[in-house]
């Protein structure tokens, strides 16, 4: 498997720790760890396997260093390159809102040619709307931290044994 770029967003380290476990799964030397607050949009195109990461703040909001960073796709051409994405938010709290961030990252992604991998089942939540579900499934690895923690090292590892095949 060729090295996998893994950039995310953190505000709380929450979704640090998550791209943490992801790449203790994938095996250390196997991915370089990115916060998109300390990178550049063109340190997407050095890698063909890549995963972002990113929180929903608010009401359906990305998260801060995310609406930095994310205008700077417009200029990228991802065709060739495989991109999964994971992302967090409150089920409970925000369940009108669940995961938008990670729905609009996916839909920048396939705007710039990307091939989005790691389809994620919405069996298990509880939320009433999501900008990040695509054809009845999540576009990615959906984790609650505030209300379903315990399931959040199963649901990684289930979801990284499912894409790791996919990345090249």
């Amino acid at each position: 498997m060729k090295t996998v770029g893994l950039f995310f967003g953190s505000e709380t380290g929450n979704t640090e720790s998550i791209a943490a476990m992801i790449t203790a799964e994938l095996g250390e030397n196997n991915v370089d760890m990115h916060n998109i607050a300390d990178s550049d949009p063109e340190m997407l195109l050095s890698y063909d396997n890549i995963i972002l990461g990113a929180p929903t703040w608010g009401f359906g909001e990305l998260q801060s260093d995310w609406e930095n960073f994310l205008p700077g796709f417009e200029q990228l051409d991802l065709s060739g390159k495989t991109v999964a994405l994971f992302g967090l938010g409150d089920q409970v709290n925000y369940a009108d809102v669940f995961l938008d961030a990670m729905g609009t990252i996916y839909e920048k992604v396939s705007e710039r040619g990307g091939k989005v991998i790691g389809s994620w089942s919405t069996e298990g939540y509880d939320f009433s709307d999501s900008a990040a579900v695509v054809n009845g499934n999540f576009v990615g690895l959906a984790i609650d931290v505030d209300n379903q923690d315990d399931m959040t090292p199963d649901r990684i590892s289930h979801w990284v044994s499912m894409i790791r095949s996919q990345l090249q």
